[in-house]
This record gives structure tokens, sequence and C-alpha cells, in this order.
């Protein structure tokens, strides 16, 4: 960092902006990847449909918009 001190300001603000967007981007890529790897949401997504269509099926009198259900 001894060369720092010599820089224009520009240049510095630029070495500090990149700096601070290169661990922006470093965080947001690792927070979505730490999200990405559980799907325990679409997993009891999954298994509320499942439960929905096998009693939709079991009781086919219940469900209206079958036809001749009327």
């Amino acid at each position: 960092m001894v060369g720092f001190g010599s820089l224009a300001p520009k240049t510095k603000n630029l070495v500090v902006g990149g700096g601070l967007t290169g661990f922006v981007f470093g965080v947001y890529y690792y927070t979505m990847r730490a999200v990405g790897n559980t799907d325990e949401l679409q997993v009891a997504i999954d298994k509320f449909e499942d439960l929905k269509k096998r009693d939709d099926a079991a009781t086919p009198a219940a469900n209206p918009s079958t036809p001749g259900s009327s």
C-alpha cells in the first residue's frame, strides 16, 4: 500500500470502488449459492401439491369442475 498514496484522487476512487464492487458481488454470489443448495421450500410445495392431487382424486364428486357432477 506504499504506492497507493502517490495515485491521483480519481484513481484512488476507482480502486476503492472496484474493491467495494468486487466485495458486493462476492457476497451476492456466495449468498445465492448457499440459498440455491437448499430446496426445502420446493420440496414442501411439491409434497403439498401431491397431497392435494390425491385428495382431489379420492373425492371427485366434491370437485365441481368435473363434468357430470351437477
